[in-house]
C-alpha cells in the first residue's frame, strides 16, 4: 500500500501518471480500447428472401478506424487540451460522408464536428476555435469543391470550412435563420437548401451566402410544414424534406414546387411517430429514421413501404434514438444513433433481378431447374 502525506502533490502527481501507465499498460496485451468483432452476415429482409440491406459496420471511437492518437500520456495525465475531443463519439446527431470517404459527424455533446478518415487512418474536429466555433451542429454536407457547411442550430447560421477544416465563411445574416437544423447542397443550381425548424421553412441560399427565397410556411397543406428537421436531395436536384410534426415526407422540386408526400402518424409500420433523419439511395428509395421506432423505414418513390430495419437495442442493427441519416454516392447509408454513441453504416444491395416467369415459352422446365440450383449454390 503507498500512502501519501497530506500535501503531497508531487506524490499524488507520481501517483495518477503511474496508474494512467499501469491502465494502458494493462490494455495494451489485451483488446484495444474501442476494438470490436463485427458481424459480417447480418441483412435484411433475413432468409430465404433475397437480401436488400446489409448491416457493415459502426464507428465510435478513433481507434475503429486505426487512427492514432496524437495527445502524448503525459498531456492526456495532465489534463492538457481538455475542450477538444478526444476521439470518441459524445451525442452524434448530424452526419455526412464527403467525396473523399470521410465520415463528418455533428457532435452536439462536443460542440463540433468530429471527422473520421478510414482510408488514411486520421481523425480530427473542426469547429473548436477562432470564427468557426460551433455551438449546436445540427446539419452537415458537402460540395465538389471540399468545403463542408455545417448548420449551427443555436448560433442561427452556416459556418463553412474549407476541406482541411479551416473557417471560410457563415451564412445567415442577422433574421435570416432562427433554427438551421437539416441542409443539402444543390451544385448544380448553386442552391444550399437550409430547414428551419422555428419558422417551418426551408431558406435557400446561393453558395457565397446570399439569401435567394424562401419555401412553405408552417400548416399541414402540401407544400407547408410543421417543424421540419432534415433535408436529402437526389440525382435529379429534387428535394426530400422530414416534415417531422405533420408526421410525413414530402418530395419538392429544385425551385420548391410540390410534387408529393406520403406519411401519417402511428405506430404501425409505414407510420412515424417521431420521424428525424432521411436520405434517398440511387434508385429512389426513400430511407426515414424515426426515433420512437429506433429503426428506419425503407419507401419507395410512391410512398409505399418496402422493409423496415432495426429495433431499440445496442446490438449491431438496433438502435437507441436514433437521428441523422445520410446516404453516399456507393448507397451505403450512415445513420447517426445518439444514445448508442456511434454511426451505423449500412449497404444497400440492389433489387434482385427478376426471374422469368415458369410459363415463358423460352425458359425450358430443364433450363429453370439448373438456374435454380445454380442460385442457390450462390
Amino acid at each position: 500500500m503507498i500512502c501519501l502525506k497530506k500535501g503531497s502533490a508531487a506524490r499524488r502527481g507520481l501517483l495518477v501518471i503511474t496508474a494512467a501507465f499501469m491502465v494502458l499498460g494493462g490494455c495494451a496485451g489485451g483488446t484495444r480500447i474501442g476494438q470490436k468483432e463485427e458481424p459480417t452476415d447480418l441483412v435484411w429482409p433475413l432468409p430465404p428472401d433475397p437480401p436488400r440491406i446489409k448491416y457493415v459496420r459502426s464507428i465510435s471511437t478513433k481507434e475503429d478506424i486505426g487512427a492514432r492518437d496524437k495527445v502524448s500520456l503525459v498531456d492526456r495525465v495532465l489534463g492538457k487540451d481538455e475542450s477538444a475531443p478526444v476521439g470518441a463519439l459524445r451525442k452524434p446527431y448530424a452526419v455526412h460522408a464527403d467525396k473523399d470517404g470521410r465520415i463528418l459527424v455533428g457532435d452536439t455533446g462536443w460542440a463540433s464536428v468530429l471527422v473520421f478518415d478510414p482510408a488514411n487512418r486520421k481523425f480530427g474536429a473542426i469547429g473548436t476555435r477562432g470564427p468557426g466555433r460551433l455551438s449546436l451542429p445540427a446539419g452537415i454536407t458537402s460540395d465538389s469543391q471540399g468545403r463542408i457547411y455545417v448548420s449551427d442550430a443555436e448560433q442561427k447560421r452556416v459556418v463553412v470550412f474549407d476541406q482541411a477544416g479551416e473557417f471560410v465563411t457563415a451564412f445567415g445574416k442577422r433574421g435570416e435563420l432562427e433554427k438551421p437544423a437539416g441542409i443539402a447542397i444543390n451544385e448544380r443550381l448553386g442552391r444550399l437548401y437550409v430547414a428551419d425548424v422555428k419558422r417551418h421553412q426551408i431558406v435557400v441560399f446561393d453558395l457565397d451566402g446570399n439569401l435567394i427565397s424562401t419555401i412553405g410556411s408552417r400548416g399541414g397543406e402540401p407544400g407547408q410544414f410543421n417543424f421540419l428537421t432534415n433535408l436529402a436531395i437526389d440525382r435529379k436536384g429534387q428535394l426530400y424534406v422530414m416534415d417531422t410534426m405533420n408526421f410525413r415526407v414530402q418530395i419538392l422540386g429544385p425551385n420548391g414546387n410540390f410534387i408529393s408526400s406520403f406519411g401519417q402518424v402511428g405506430d404501425s409500420p409505414g407510420q412515424f411517430a417521431r420521424p428525424k433523419g432521411i436520405a434517398v439511395d440511387s434508385e429512389g428509395h426513400v430511407y426515414a429514421v424515426d426515433a420512437a421506432f429506433n429503426n428506419f423505414q425503407i419507401f419507395n418513390p410512391d410512398g409505399q413501404l418496402l422493409l423496415f430495419v432495426g429495433k431499440v437495442g445496442q446490438d449491431a442493427g438496433e438502435f437507441w434514438l436514433p437521428a441523422g441519416a445520410y446516404m453516399d454516392a456507393q448507397n451505403r447509408l450512415y445513420v447517426a444513433d445518439q444514445y448508442n454513441h456511434r454511426i451505423s453504416i449500412f449497404q444497400y444491395l440492389g433489387e434482385p433481378p427478376e426471374a422469368p416467369a415458369v410459363d415463358d415459352p423460352a425458359v425450358a422446365p430443364a433450363a429453370a431447374d439448373e438456374s435454380s440450383a445454380e442460385s442457390q449454390a450462390q
